[in-house]
């Protein structure tokens, strides 16, 4: 069924090719919840819902692409999720949607991806966006995922004069956590340890723990090991409600929001979803004459994935990078994503674990407003910040793809990555890429070089921001 001999591989290379993949990626049911959450979306439903969904999209891999490729929800659509779509934190150009609309939005675009990856419209969308852009924007994700990082590790501080800066650490316990297993990872890494970020975070886990307990500073409880998976009824069909009230922002003057929004959703999920299965595809040997046989099945398991996430109650599911690690312990087939969503089910029985790690650690924080010092008490994360600065400086490198002696390439995917963190919206990155790259071709008499597609969507964004401004 899954040509496991032909491919030169065995069942049992596959099956521990599919659980090495599966430690690989494992840290985004620690990360997830702890995102999501922000939103006000249960946290425990958050994760079943999470590691369902991407156990669902692994089977569809294997089933009907036979690629030894996972998926789960990907890292920047989370982010963007909560950032842009719910606007938490005020981000600038935030949509403000209700987490039902936001997963409502997502399953209309998991649906409008399933039905393009039928018709092969996605691909061809894809490669219609500059390669500036595609590097700009992965790297202005991963600079963005990093600065979370450094907010959740208390590795940062608001600054009256400029806006942030280094947090001291005389006393600063969850800082150093942070930079521990930070360097636990990074040493991890580097020795092409299996499940390097997973184990990083257990190890965290348990030095925060242990202070807690040594020195009584506010830390992280113990609540067991293994326990049944509890509130998916708490996030599952909360699209529908989300569909009513998304509706009527589409007839009203949110109407380009909807539309733009969703084109991102949607070029997100194809740059990460293309891009890793040709990376990975490439890596296994099943590339054939440059092509990826059966590509269409592979996007429809993710846009299935979607569908069903957007249902339950996660974020967009999308193929993940790490299968790389999978490959390279012999996996060639789609018997090792299956093996992977077995993980994945399996994993449901240490809620526990993944509640305690993204329950967060209480720290007292100092502003100043109006001149006068104002204490406040907000959550940190030293567990789950190592693994997004890791995970946001690997998608960095992207950024060596760029032609950086031509400036209308070099300036609009510079211009794209580091609006991300400092607009501290993905969506403002992006839409700013987008104008520039038109603009450059445009004033540098260049026009064809600039795809119809990117014209027509830096219009979009010129239109949203006028429409913003004169409201």
């Amino acid at each position: 069924m899954f040509d496991i001999r032909q491919r030169g591989s065995t069942v049992g290379r596959e099956i521990v090719g599919g659980t090495t993949t599966f430690m690989a990626m494992s840290y985004i049911l620690f990360v997830q919840p702890a995102v999501l959450s922000k939103t006000g979306m249960d946290a425990g439903g958050v994760f079943m819902a999470t590691a369902i969904a991407a156990a669902a999209a692994c089977f569809l891999m294997g089933l009907l692409a036979n690629y030894p490729i996972a998926l789960a929800p990907g890292m920047g659509q989370n982010f963007f999720f909560v950032f842009t779509l719910c606007g938490i934190g005020a981000a600038s150009g935030a949509f403000a949607l209700t987490w039902q609309e936001a997963l409502a939005l997502t399953c209309v675009t998991g649906a409008l991806f399933l039905a393009l990856s039928v018709v092969g419209f996605r691909a061809r969308v894809l490669n219609a966006i500059p390669d500036a852009l595609k590097s700009g924007i992965a790297a202005g994700i991963g600079l963005f995922i990093a600065l979370i990082g450094f907010e959740w590790g208390n590795l940062i501080a608001p600054d009256p004069a400029t806006g942030v800066t280094l947090a001291p650490l005389d006393g600063n316990y969850v800082a150093l956590l942070t930079l521990g297993g930070l360097a636990v990872m990074l040493a991890l890494t580097a020795w092409r340890a299996r499940g390097a970020i997973l184990i990083g975070i257990l190890l965290t886990t348990a030095a925060c723990w242990g202070v807690g307990q040594l020195w009584g500073v506010p830390a992280i409880q113990w609540q067991g090991a293994i326990a049944m998976p509890d509130g998916l009824g708490a996030t599952a069909g909360g699209f529908v409600s989300g569909f009513a009230s998304l509706g009527d922002k589409l007839l009203s003057a949110n109407w380009l929001d909807v539309i733009v929004f969703a084109f991102i959703l949607l070029f997100m999920d194809l740059f990460d979803t293309v891009g890793t299965l040709v990376g990975v595809a490439g890596r296994a040997g099943l590339m054939r004459d440059g092509r990826l046989p059966r590509a269409e099945r592979a996007l429809a398991a993710d846009a299935g994935g979607t569908v069903l996430g957007a249902a339950l109650g996660t974020s967009t599911v999308t193929s993940y990078i790490e299968s790389a690690t999978g490959v390279s312990d012999g996996a060639r087939t789609g018997l090792a994503p299956i093996a992977t969503g077995a993980c994945l089910l399996a994993a449901l029985l240490f809620q526990p674990v993944v509640m305690m790690v993204g329950g967060g650690v209480p720290v007292e924080q100092t502003l100043i407003v109006g001149g006068h010092p104002v204490s406040q008490t907000v959550l940190r994360y030293p567990m789950i910040a190592p693994a997004l600065i890791l995970v946001g400086a690997m998608m960095v490198r992207s950024l060596r793809g760029i032609a950086w002696d031509d400036v209308t390439e070099a300036l609009p995917a510079f211009l794209t990555a580091v609006a991300m963190p400092f607009a501290y919206s993905i969506s403002d990155g992006i839409a700013l890429g987008f104008i520039t790259y038109a603009v450059a071709k445009a004033v540098t008499g260049r026009l064809r070089e600039c795809p119809l597609v990117v014209y027509i969507f830096a219009a979009l964004f010129v239109a949203r921001y006028a429409l913003a401004a004169l409201t």
